[in-house]
């Protein structure tokens, strides 16, 4: 029997496995990093590889103290690994693979755990399949782990030092909860103190829902638990604040922690309600389900106050205090972005995975959720049916013809072709009954990733950082004695991720061409991999094509070197733009660069 189980475990994990690959894996570095923010990352984690320099991230010549330092470690051991250059040409493997790793790896704790832990006498082998897939098919789980930042890596070290935690509560064995708080220590050098909130809301709010909850406080250890964590998170943090001092503590804790949660930060104002909308998006098509799940454990877990519940069975009451965690800590956060929901969304799979056993027990609101499913897809195919009324509303000035290469490329064919197949498997499956409809539903999508995403990713990546790599390349062949290069306009972080150059980013504005003249005279900064000439007597300047329109910038001198998409490069000697500047300056225009955040993305 024991030998069975393991077997079916293996085979369990294996179908995880496969799943996750082709979800996070597949053509993880054929496309380009996207901007703006992961190009940031990527620079900051390859400096470190080819620095040797693994305590301070630094971007473009200054200091990055967005974020700790795990997410940088973990990209920088991939740019570190032998012939990189070769097998990443782009660089957005090794970028890409922590989050798709960390994803991949949650993916297989939630099947592994409610396999070993099937709820409410579920004994069913694919209960694990659908909690798991119902993750990674999330639309915000999709393109965090596809992308160099560090939300899909808090998300898989915090959920999987939550799902250890309760494992630990719900074993008889006399095993220790080391791992728990190792990954919890993990979580916090990968995104700070939120971590470490979000984990003790979670078990706490779980704990007081218990009876015995001192007897499950015993078996998690917090007492050596903490010392553990804190052995692992905050050592870098001590260093840091020693070596960078006032900067770094201002810095990471006063404007990346504090005054993010307590004020608007970056225009990411959003009302209180936010994350009830984020919650509907991050579950489609299965948000129904999702509801259904939290009402069932909501009406379990008050079942249990007056009836004795063992501990094995409190998965999907941990599951629902996880959710409500996430949803209660952030929708007090002044600032709020979708990517901050997805700690939550290991909890919704979970509680999807309810919707999926109790529909299988019990019919009686099996029509209600299948009708309201299949209105959903019916309206997303109705959606791409009417797409020629909609994407001529479409107006990227970066992808001036994305319309149009939408059309000609096939894939709005292809998506109607998907979603009208998709209704119709639904109405078919849910006039059949069929029992086992949802795991059935999240294959058929599976298999739409390749369909549908590979395609939308390259015709992305040929049109939006296509040029931006061209351009990089042109620069490289026509930089004359170390120039320096700058950016008016559109802001592109992957500029300097590419050429591999200092850059100066500046609106293209008035004020924009007097603060470009002033920081070539004073804002000397460089990196281990490019030490600017700020003596020369020419620099280079990506401009996009509606900012060369502006009246400062056209008429300045310059040689046209070059153009990809929207972006020209041109050559300007810095006497024709130093003339210009005072000009500008006589007509009472003035420098405000620094009275502001110098390139703050």
């Amino acid at each position: 029997m024991i030998l069975l189980n393991s077997k079916k475990r293996l085979l369990n994990s294996t179908i995880v496995l496969i799943s996750g690959i082709i979800i996070f894996i597949l053509g993880l570095g054929t496309t380009g990093l996207v901007d703006e923010t992961p190009p940031l990352f990527a620079a900051a984690a390859r400096a470190m590889s080819e620095s040797g320099d693994w305590l301070t991230p630094k971007v473009n010549g200054m200091f990055r103290f967005d974020k700790p330092p795990l997410i940088y470690w973990l990209m920088g051991f991939f740019f570190s690994l032998p012939k990189n250059e070769i097998w990443d040409s782009l660089g957005t493997l090794s970028a890409r693979l922590p989050s798709a790793l960390a994803s991949l790896f949650l993916m297989l704790m939630i099947g592994d755990t409610l396999f070993c832990w099937p709820q409410k006498g579920d004994r069913q082998f694919l209960t694990p399949i659908v909690a798991s897939l119902g993750f990674a098919l999330s639309p915000l789980i999709i393109i965090w782990s596809r992308t160099a930042v560090s939300d899909a890596l808090l998300t898989g070290t915090l959920g999987i030092s939550l799902l250890l935690f309760w494992r630990r509560m719900a074993s008889d064995k006399n095993d220790q909860c080391v791992s728990a708080w190792v990954f919890l220590g993990l979580a916090i050098l990968t995104k700070g103190p939120v971590a470490f909130v979000l984990a003790i809301l979670t078990i706490t709010s779980f704990l007081f829902s218990q009876r015995n909850w001192k007897t499950l406080l015993r078996k998690i250890n917090p007492q050596k638990g903490f010392l553990i964590t804190i052995f692992i998170s905050l050592p870098w943090y001590i260093l840091e604040l020693i070596k960078e001092g006032k900067p770094f503590w201002d810095n990471f804790f006063g404007y990346h922690n504090f005054q993010r949660y307590t004020s608007v930060v970056n225009n990411h104002a959003e009302p209180f309600w936010f994350f009830l909308y984020i919650m509907i998006l991050a579950s489609l098509p299965f948000t129904p389900f999702l509801y259904f799940g939290i009402f069932k454990a909501f009406k379990d877990f008050l079942k249990s106050l007056n009836e004795s519940c063992h501990i094995t069975q409190t998965l999907y009451t941990f599951s629902l205090c996880w959710l409500l965690s996430v949803l209660i800590f952030f929708s007090l956060s002044a600032t709020k972005l979708p990517s901050y929901w997805l700690p939550a969304i290991p909890a919704a799979a979970i509680l999807i995975s309810n919707s999926f056993v109790n529909l299988k027990n019990s019919n009686k609101s099996y029509p209600y959720l299948w009708i309201f499913n299949i209105l959903i897809l019916f309206g997303v195919s109705m959606a791409l049916f009417f797409s020629n009324i909609w994407l001529s509303l479409i107006n990227d000035p970066e992808m001036p013809n994305l319309a149009s290469e939408l059309i000609s490329s096939g894939i709005i064919f292809k998506a109607k072709l998907f979603f009208s197949s998709f209704t119709l498997l639904v109405i078919i499956l849910f006039s059949l009954k069929s029992k086992n409809i949802l795991l059935y539903v999240q294959i058929f999508l599976l298999i739409g990733q390749s369909f549908l995403m590979s395609p939308i990713r390259k015709l992305a990546d040929s049109s939006r950082q296509l040029p931006l790599r061209n351009i990089s390349k042109l620069i490289s062949n026509v930089r004359e004695g170390k120039e320096t290069l700058a950016m008016i306009g559109i802001r592109k972080p992957s500029l300097h991720y590419y050429s591999r150059q200092i850059v100066f980013y500046e609106p293209n504005t008035e004020e924009g061409l007097i603060n470009l003249t002033d920081r070539l005279n004073t804002d000397r900064r460089e990196n281990y991999e490019d030490k600017p000439d700020y003596e020369y007597k020419s620099l280079l300047v990506v401009i996009d094509e509606y900012s060369s329109r502006q009246k400062q910038w056209s008429e300045i001198n310059h040689q046209k070197l070059g153009k990809f998409g929207i972006y020209n490069l041109w050559r300007i000697q810095k006497s024709d733009l130093n003339k210009y500047s005072k000009f500008l300056v006589n007509s009472g225009y003035k420098s405000d660069w620094e009275n502001r955040k110098v390139e703050k993305f």
